[in-house]
């Protein structure tokens, strides 16, 4: 199956957020829908038509209004119910504020007949299922009565709506993954919908033990938020429901789905202070580097070569206009050990998703203080995975962007969507595998609120690589740039120009966690 590009073009929500309607290929097969998500909310401008023949630009090809897909009218009704859902969540805080603070019990002591009323009255409103259906919330009452309610599987109006908007999710991405229909798929995501925790851990198995373990990630990934918003807010632990409530909004979540563990803590496991050391290339890296030149794959294989262990790469060039420029290679995680004593370890990802001032960061800058990159430089930085989150940790740090002219951030597979750049002028460029399973990790769902700046480019495509880790290698990135998608490589590359020039310099550091 050759690689196959998303071809959309911006739509309107209700609530106004960016939409693209899907296109002509499928995950699986040629001539299914390819698509991020079923809204695709990305800064990509691309051309096409939906599965029904439509111009995505508002007109069917006889030229009258065209009809919305039904993926479209899932994700319409999805952002509706979200926003119901979390209007009457903050309806069922203010009414326990209001019922619980001092203001009306002062009233109630002045007028016991009113107050006795009006307590009934919100007491009802907070309980009854025809009202908010047990939604009290906030303070130290609401929060015991939360509880309470998650102790004894009372479900708020509140929740019922937000499991209706994430299944509305999950049912829009269905349109454009078709894997997610099958019979062991719907198993899975049916369970957790309603909630029976034992079931979905039985369709789980059954759909590991039928597809393997890596084929059964892959399938549910473009929902993988959504399923663990789901556990999250339907189990009896109240602590995660945080989790849920950001995921629905469309924000990054700082909490664990299961614990509900506060990201902050991450710090504490991630403390190192970050150390970088002159390193020099092995005769594989050297022999790469050899051939390397500005462009975008080159910059791939580089990284590939680099490998995940420790190693960064800062080049210096000697550009055409006469300004000497530097890039920063930054490769991503290495799947070993869950911590080790480089940055670039499984710990060192989540805390990069979650934070900005981590261990790879401050190794990155303490690099570029050693290395004695003059204030003012511009610098390019690329990265792969979680090299990508630290390329955009970096350019997001205001002390790093006041030090130096970040002019292009690159990142291949990186789960970016909710970072931005402190230097609104620097260029952002997101590569995306759809089949790979680490770029949906910052949120990013089918009904999902981001809105990317119209200043970013994300190109993104599906290729064979269908199975996770493979789809998110290096080597997959470089293999589809290379090939069918060359116009891609073209496209980028032409951002790049500035960096045109003679290679002057390209020193390997090894980056440590002390």
């Amino acid at each position: 199956m050759t690689p196959q590009t998303t071809g959309q073009s911006p739509r309107q929500l209700l609530n106004g957020q960016r939409q693209h309607a899907p296109d002509d290929g499928t995950p699986d097969s040629p001539g299914a829908p390819a698509s991020r998500d079923a809204t695709d909310p990305g800064g990509t401008d691309l051309g096409g038509t939906d599965p029904g023949g439509r111009d995505p630009g508002g007109t069917d090809p006889a030229g009258g209004p065209a009809r919305r897909t039904d993926a479209e009218l899932l994700v319409a009704a999805s952002v509706l119910l979200a926003d119901a859902a979390l209007a009457a969540r903050q309806a069922g805080a203010d009414l326990t504020g209001a019922l619980t603070g001092g203001r009306f019990g002062l009233q109630a002591l002045r007028r016991p007949g009113w107050g006795l009323g009006t307590a009934l009255s919100c007491v009802r409103a907070l309980t009854s299922p025809a009202g908010l259906g047990f939604g009290a919330s906030g303070g130290i009452v609401g929060e015991l009565a939360r509880v309470a309610g998650n102790l004894t599987y009372r479900r708020p109006a509140s929740v019922a709506m937000a499991v209706d908007a994430f299944a509305l999710r999950i049912e829009a991405a269905t349109v454009t993954h078709p894997n997610l229909d099958s019979p062991h798929a719907r198993r899975l995501t049916g369970a957790l919908v309603a909630g029976d925790r034992l079931e979905a851990v039985r369709a789980l198995h059954a759909l590991a033990e039928r597809l393997g373990v890596t084929r059964a990630l892959t399938t549910v990934s473009p929902v993988i938020m959504e399923l663990l918003a789901l556990t999250g807010l339907l189990d009896e632990n109240p602590v995660n429901d945080g989790f849920s409530w950001v995921t629905l909004a469309g924000g990054i979540p700082t909490t664990d789905p299961f614990l509900g563990l506060p990201s902050s803590l991450l710090k504490y496991l991630n403390p190192g202070p970050g150390r970088a050391e002159r390193a020099e290339p092995d005769p594989i890296l050297a022999k790469v580097l050899g051939t390397s030149r500005n462009d975008v794959v080159s910059y791939v294989n580089d990284i590939g070569a680099l490998g995940n262990h420790g190693l960064v790469l800062l080049r210096r060039v000697a550009c055409t206009d006469g300004a000497e420029r530097h890039v920063l290679l930054l490769p991503g995680t290495s799947f070993g050990l869950l911590s080790n004593s480089t940055p670039q370890d499984l710990v060192g990802a989540f805390d990069g998703l979650l934070r900005t001032d981590t261990t790879y960061t401050r190794a990155a800058r303490k690099l570029l203080r050693r290395a004695g990159v003059p204030a003012g430089s511009e610098l390019m930085l690329v990265g792969h995975s979680l090299g990508g989150l630290t390329a955009m940790n970096l350019a997001g740090d205001a002390d790093v962007a006041s030090e130096y002219r970040i002019t292009h951030v690159v990142t291949l597979g990186s789960p970016i969507d909710g970072k931005r750049p402190a230097d609104h002028t620097t260029r952002v460029v997101s590569l995306v595998n759809k089949h790979d399973v680490i770029p949906t990790l910052d949120g990013r769902g089918p009904a999902s609120p981001h809105d990317l700046p119209d200043t970013w480019l994300e190109l993104a495509w599906l290729d064979e690589t269908y199975d996770y880790p493979l789809s998110h290698a290096p080597q997959a990135y470089s293999d589809s740039l290379r090939g069918e998608l060359s116009h891609y490589r073209e496209q980028v590359n032409a951002l790049l120009g500035a960096y045109d020039g003679e290679i002057t310099g390209n020193q390997p550091y090894m980056l440590r966690d002390r």
